[in-house]
């Protein structure tokens, strides 16, 4: 059978709970072999993260070790310039080949603002998209999406054999916890326990990340 592989990007500054969860529900909802953590390097659309890339990857290693169909993928650290995903693609597609199904997985928000990504079209000719949902949180989108869900959506995740140029829209588990509340709280020197794994935790203290 084709191999199935998601991938989730972000500054994971620093990777949470909340990243950790929509990334396993995705993975048991697709039927995924295995599921890429992609730090990114230099993020285009954000500031620059407070942690750097090598602390960032060392804290997504810790997150995912001994955690089955969890991977680290660390090419976007690799490159001396910004991380855009839709080389990140390339790249994959190139090592990977045409068999493999890519599953590249993003918040609503993220998937709101893709018209300003660059290349943006060329993304659902390279994988699929998995847009993950709070029930509690339906903004508007841009017309060019709306015609674009209208036409790609999936409905049923499991029937998903497409290699690329799908949509699948997954309700996630609401987990209201975010890598700017988690500095905020080390900034001012309190306890972020219990919004991310205490391997993180312990890196964070140890190294001395985000205080002020």
């Amino acid at each position: 059978m084709t191999r199935r592989i998601g991938l989730l990007g972000g500054t994971f500054d620093p990777v949470h709970f909340g990243h950790l969860r929509g990334a396993l529900e995705a993975a048991e909802c697709l039927g995924l072999d295995e599921l890429r953590l992609i730090p990114s390097a230099r993020p285009p659309h954000r500031g620059q993260p407070r942690a750097s890339a090598e602390q960032r990857l060392a804290m997504v290693q810790l997150a995912t070790g001994g955690v089955t169909g969890l991977m680290v993928d660390d090419r976007e650290l690799q490159r001396d310039r910004p991380s855009y995903t839709v080389e990140t693609l390339e790249s994959l597609r190139s090592e990977l080949g045409d068999t493999v199904t890519l599953f590249m997985i993003l918040g609503w928000d993220a998937f709101g603002g893709l018209p300003a990504w660059h290349r943006w079209e060329g993304l659902l000719g390279l994988c699929n998209l998995v847009v993950l949902q709070r029930p509690d949180y339906d903004p508007e989108l841009p017309e060019v999406l709306k015609d674009l869900l209208a036409a790609r959506s999936v409905s049923d995740p499991g029937s998903v054999s497409a290699r690329y140029g799908q949509i699948i829209c997954l309700t996630q588990t609401p987990l209201a916890i975010s890598a700017t509340h988690i500095r905020q709280l080390v900034a001012e020197r309190r306890s972020p326990r219990f919004l991310l794994p205490d391997a993180v935790l312990d890196y964070i203290e140890t190294h001395g990340l985000y205080l002020p």
